[in-house]
């Protein structure tokens, strides 16, 4: 299972707990490989160029899969070379400071923006990724402006803001958990119509509404890849929904199980593709 992206973010620590149970359903193991590079072009194009066996496959999310073709002369077509295995969760994104950070609500943080356009630095995971799209849909719906300095994953870009080399950003709830629960950071807003944390805000309470800030984790595999080695693995992934190990390992890190299967989400796949067509379209004064 290849994962597009670095190290320590959201997708690393879902694809652990992913592949300790799995196996149980496929009768044999499960690997993870880690191929970031090029805003997760390098290990998506590694999977389209696989053999379709049903023995690669992508764990990847919505933003790799379906915005970047619309900013991007990709070495692949999105939804001819791929096709849907699972949708395994979905994830609300959090705005992020450190502990120390001056800013204690997300007011301050907008307010010191306002100040100071371009004073704050922004760490995210690579451009038209998950953490700068929905950063480019804020700075937008608030007449802000930060500075997006990309790092080859959300694990990356975490460290940045550990390290004191950005001053906020973004990341999802298995990435942060730990740091929340160890006072590392502080959770501004998140994503979602409720809150995840009683004091913390969501983003239609700060002001910026809509479909801000969802990331779908998906597994892919290439297209032609056999419908019974399809049927196997996709059986494999929503025999997790009922397994009390994983739904526990995945309560661990705060994360939701909704697993959906091949046809519906490849319908969601071509309905994002067009939304986020219009989106770019937006985002970039097209």
């Amino acid at each position: 299972m290849v994962i597009p992206l670095g190290a320590g973010g959201s997708h690393d620590l879902n694809a652990r707990v992913i592949t300790s149970i799995i196996p149980t359903y496929l009768d044999q193991a499960m690997i993870v490989r880690l191929t970031p590079g090029a805003g997760g072009q390098k290990g998506t194009q590694e999977v389209a160029n696989a053999p379709a066996d049903g023995y690669t496959l992508l764990f990847t999310h919505n933003y790799i899969d379906q915005l970047q073709q619309h900013v991007e002369n990709l070495p692949y077509t999105p939804l001819e070379d791929f096709v849907t295995v699972a949708r395994v969760n979905y994830a609300p994104i959090a705005v992020t400071v450190r502990a120390d950070s001056p800013y204690q609500t997300f007011e301050d943080l907008v307010a010191a923006s306002k100040e100071n356009p371009g004073g704050n630095q922004m760490a995210h995971s690579g451009n038209w990724g998950a953490l700068f799209v929905p950063a480019a849909q804020m700075m937008k719906a608030l007449d802000i402006q930060w500075n997006l300095v990309p790092y080859q994953g959300g694990g990356p870009a975490l460290q940045a803001l550990l390290g004191g080399d950005a001053d906020v950003t973004m990341g999802f709830p298995s990435a942060l958990a730990a740091h929340v629960e160890a006072g590392h950071v502080r959770i501004l807003a998140t994503a979602g119509p409720e809150r995840i944390y009683d004091d913390v805000p969501t983003f239609a309470e700060v002001g910026v509404e809509g479909d801000v800030g969802f990331m779908h984790r998906v597994v892919l595999a290439p297209a032609g890849t056999p419908d019974d080695a399809l049927a196997k693995l996709a059986e494999a992934f929503k025999a997790l929904e009922e397994d009390k190990t994983f739904t526990r390992m995945m309560g661990r890190l705060g994360e939701n199980i909704e697993i959906i299967g091949t046809a519906e989400y490849d319908a969601m796949r071509a309905e994002q593709s067009e939304a986020y067509k219009v989106l770019v379209d937006e985002l970039t004064g097209q």
